[in-house]
């Protein structure tokens, strides 16, 4: 017999939209790993990326536990949605722009403060859900903040690279 959070359809929609969320995290990170893997981030955005699956992973688990349906339409969604995003201009037209890869690290960074957030409000209902394992939550929580950790890291890196970049090089509208 389950809880009262297995139940709700809200819950349910909840975990769905964490779910499709992080769809778009795992395409993003590994997207991120295909472009960067000849720099110095590729190694590290390798590790990360596997971590994010890993936590999509977990999420779909503890759905199974709690018979939380999976709605796949909002994965399809998710997935075609990272794929739209991909479109953003950035003041290039073919190439991977320096600026990208800061964006591109602050859009994974805001995954991952919302799936923390998630694993917080699963751990505050425990208590009220038997099948929900607080022990497993806090190691999912303690890996959220580790990545984020990580992620502040390589922003810094990246956005150090982007200004150096663009310092070293004329301004074209210096002489205007």
């Amino acid at each position: 017999m389950g809880g009262p959070l297995a139940g709700s359809r809200m819950f349910a929609v909840y975990l769905n939209d964490h779910l499709a969320g992080a769809t778009a995290g795992v395409e993003h990170a590994w997207r991120m790993v295909r472009e960067h893997q000849s720099v110095d981030i590729g190694a590290e955005m390798k590790h990360l990326a596997a971590e994010i699956s890993l936590d999509r992973q977990s999420l779909l688990r503890l759905m199974g536990s709690l018979k939380v349906p999976v709605r796949r339409y909002k994965i399809y969604g998710a997935w075609a949605g990272e794929k739209i995003g991909r479109l953003k201009p950035n003041a290039r037209l073919v190439r991977h722009s320096e600026l990208s890869t800061v964006v591109e690290l602050e859009g994974l960074r805001l995954g991952v403060e919302g799936k923390a957030l998630l694993w917080r409000a699963l751990i505050d209902w425990a208590p009220r859900e038997p099948r929900l394992d607080t022990r497993r939550l806090h190691e999912l929580l303690d890996g959220a903040r580790q990545q984020a950790e990580a992620l502040d890291a390589l922003h810094t890196r990246a956005t150090q690279t982007f200004l150096t970049d663009r310092l070293s090089r004329p301004n074209p509208e210096a002489g205007r």
